[in-house]
């Protein structure tokens, strides 16, 4: 029997993706939605390409979302796409080939990065591989965000690329940009992490180095100037939930100890 592959993808409000997105994978034995409460027409138009769709509250963080993904379907091997991601005709068929060998390995794929039209080749985004192809019952997933595949085979890489439109509006930056710093805060805290000031005067210059001059950002133009600038406040902005976060939990300790 030949083996199946299921394309797996989680979805909040990205009824400007779906088509785009879903059209690039329709090659896949089956397409799998995992929707976290959208408001627009994202379930609708994933309907409409032939998607399984689901609706799961993201209660337990994007790891969460994605073991529930793999619930969802019966395919002997899945591959994760975000929204914002387009597969290419050269590595659709490369997958293809791969399902159809069934070799026992776990595939990570290139991500070429546009960020508000702009491709993007240094920095923090380059080079940017992502492992997202494998037999489904040898992976499983943890963390918040940022979330971590853990996987028990042999890890390869695939030749071809897919294209990952990541930002096309501030607006989207900055919802992102509040979701997830307030989400790895939380991560943090829980992991037992505590942000001294320091944290917040230093790590955010550490973080635009890196970006900006030991991973040639500055080669990307003023596009790389505004991505480093942007990770070091990102940097800096989780470091600060952190410490008022640890902050709110000291002062609800000693209310509690009184």
């Amino acid at each position: 029997m030949a083996n199946r592959l299921a394309v797996l993808v989680l979805t909040l409000n990205e009824e400007k993706n779906m088509k785009e997105c879903l059209s690039s994978v329709l090659f896949a034995d089956e397409l799998v939605v995992i929707d976290s409460g959208s408001s627009d027409r994202t379930i609708e138009l994933a309907q409409e390409l032939g998607a399984n769709c689901y609706v799961h509250p993201m209660t337990d963080g994007f790891a969460g979302q994605r073991n529930f993904a793999l619930q969802k379907t019966k395919a002997e091997w899945v591959l994760f796409l975000d929204a914002d991601e387009r597969i290419t005709p050269e590595a659709a068929n490369e997958i293809r080939k791969v399902v159809e060998q069934g070799e026992p390995y776990a595939y990570e794929i290139l991500r070429r990065n546009i960020v508000f039209g702009q491709p993007v080749q240094y920095g923090g985004h380059s080079p940017d591989y992502s492992l997202r192809l494998y037999p489904r019952t040898a992976i499983s997933w943890q963390g918040l965000v940022h979330e971590q595949a853990l996987v028990n085979l042999p890890i390869r890489q695939l030749k071809n690329y897919m294209w990952h439109h990541t930002y096309t509006s501030w607006e989207r930056y900055f919802f992102k940009f509040n979701q997830y710093t307030t989400m790895m805060a939380d991560q943090m805290y829980e992991k037992g992490k505590r942000a001294a000031w320091s944290d917040i005067m230093i790590r955010p210059w550490v973080g635009f180095i890196k970006f900006y001059l030991l991973k040639s950002g500055w080669r990307d133009g003023k596009m790389g100037f505004i991505l480093a600038a942007l990770h070091f406040f990102y940097t800096m902005m989780k470091y600060v939930k952190l410490y008022y976060h640890q902050a709110e939990g000291e002062h609800s300790n000693e209310i509690c100890n009184r």
